[in-house]
């Protein structure tokens, strides 16, 4: 019998492509095979997002775009699982008739199960249950990263309610796996040639605090840090406040760990801090930074701000462009509010403007590539472990790679003019130029 072929688009952040991938493990590979290729999918799943508006309107164009192939393609089965399905279950399947599953974000190992009870048949199946599911080192996952980098989710949900968030709706309360659980999928990952993990969750510092087990981010760390093959741990989603001092002290003193930390602060004056339901304000927030980069000389911090917060004033947001002008993070991300049904922040008086936001937004990461360009250049000269990554996408003529300060997707890459070496190795690089959020240099031939 011919195998059905599967395509998954997963859209959103790393923590929705993590569950993309366990979806992906479930398919019986006798039965099914992974396609790149929407056209020729018997199968198409949609792995959605619906943090803020224009995660949704994405969600909702590509689901259409792909819906063609239903009648231009192969399409027998168009399955929409995540945020999405999680959020509005009441009105998609009306609004959607093109689809013909709709799953939460919870029910992602049950794809194969509808999928065949659905083929064959022409009522739309619909399962959105309670967000209570969490995978372990024994659910069945497809890594689609390239082969030496990896995610691992060490914990679902969030506990924190900030006001302007819709997660702890869409994916429940905090659940953490156990360390046994987590090093385990690290080791099988080694097995399978990664060198490079990526440790995520809504919030990893929050970590072990629903367990009785002892389990917390650093004890978790002490153990990853023995894995053999393992070159570099990399710490996404900290939050400001479950820093402390004894992670500070790990990351500084672990070679495995990156010097590197994504630590989303969202502002920095402390009206609009509270009126987030964030906990640390700004006099905390300046002294945790400073004392990042007096235990961690050389720390890479990467944050992420909002701008447009309902009652936001001129002068907060000064303090704000004048905090991310005085160059504390070499990588920042601008998001303008979304004003989310479902969050306390909806319900606040003096909702910005949405061309106000606009040009916050512009000018907030103006500053910051004026920030990213002088950082880069102050690295002209020095030598970095760069992991190869392949061509270039602009030209086959250069290679590319990252180092340790630099994640995968989200931050700039270096782009190799001199030497060669092969996918997934480690080479020493020397910075010859710079751009605002790239670097270039030459391997260092031994």
């Amino acid at each position: 019998m011919e195998k059905l072929k599967v395509s998954m688009t997963s859209l959103g952040c790393p923590k929705n492509l993590v569950d993309s991938e366990v979806m992906l493990g479930h398919f019986p590979l006798d039965r099914y095979e992974i396609t790149l290729d929407e056209s020729q999918a018997d199968i198409i799943i949609i792995n959605t997002c619906a943090f803020i508006n224009d995660a949704k309107e994405e969600s909702v164009d590509t689901i259409l775009e792909v819906a063609d192939y239903k009648e231009a393609g192969n399409c027998k089965v168009l399955a929409v699982a995540g945020c999405l399905p999680q959020r509005y279950q009441k009105v998609l399947k009306e609004q959607l008739p093109e689809v013909d599953i709709f799953i939460g974000t919870a029910e992602g190992a049950q794809i194969v199960d509808l999928i065949e009870q659905q083929l064959g048949h022409s009522d739309p199946i619909e399962v959105v249950g309670d967000p209570v599911y969490l995978y372990d080192d024994k659910t069945p996952r497809v890594n689609s990263s390239p082969a030496y980098t990896s995610y691992i989710k060490i914990a679902e949900g969030c506990s924190n309610h900030c006001s302007y968030c819709i997660i702890p709706q869409l994916r429940g309360k905090l659940r953490s796996r156990s360390i046994s659980s987590v090093v385990a999928e690290a080791e099988n990952l080694v097995a399978q040639g990664v060198t490079e993990i990526n440790i995520i969750a809504q919030d990893i510092t929050a970590y072990g605090a629903d367990r009785s087990d002892g389990a917390t981010l650093v004890n978790l760390l002490k153990e990853l840090v023995k894995v053999d093959g393992l070159v570099w741990i990399r710490l996404l989603y900290a939050y400001p406040e479950g820093v402390s001092d004894e992670l500070i002290d790990l990351i500084g003193s672990e070679k495995k760990i990156c010097n590197y930390l994504d630590l989303p602060l969202q502002h920095i004056d402390d009206e609009i801090l509270t009126k987030m339901n964030r906990h640390l304000d700004e006099e905390q927030t300046r002294a945790l930074i400073q004392r990042l980069h007096d235990e961690i000389p050389g720390i890479t911090l990467r944050t992420s701000f909002i701008v447009g917060f309902p009652g936001e004033t001129i002068e907060q947001f000064d303090k704000l462009f004048k905090f991310v002008n005085a160059g504390h993070f070499e990588r920042v991300g601008v998001f303008p509010y979304s004003k989310e049904d479902g969050t306390s922040a909806a319900k606040l008086p003096n909702q910005v403007l949405a061309r106000t936001k606009k040009s916050r937004l512009k000018k907030l990461m103006r500053a910051q590539a004026r920030v990213s360009f002088n950082h880069n250049r102050s690295m002209l000269g020095k030598t970095e472990l760069v992991l190869i990554e392949g061509y270039s996408e602009e030209t086959d003529l250069l290679l590319k790679g990252r180092s340790s300060r630099q994640a995968p997707d989200i931050d700039g890459q270096y782009l190799i003019t001199s030497g060669h070496a092969d996918v997934g190795e480690y080479v020493q690089l020397e910075i010859t130029d710079s751009s605002e959020y790239d670097l270039i240099g030459e391997i260092i031939e031994e």
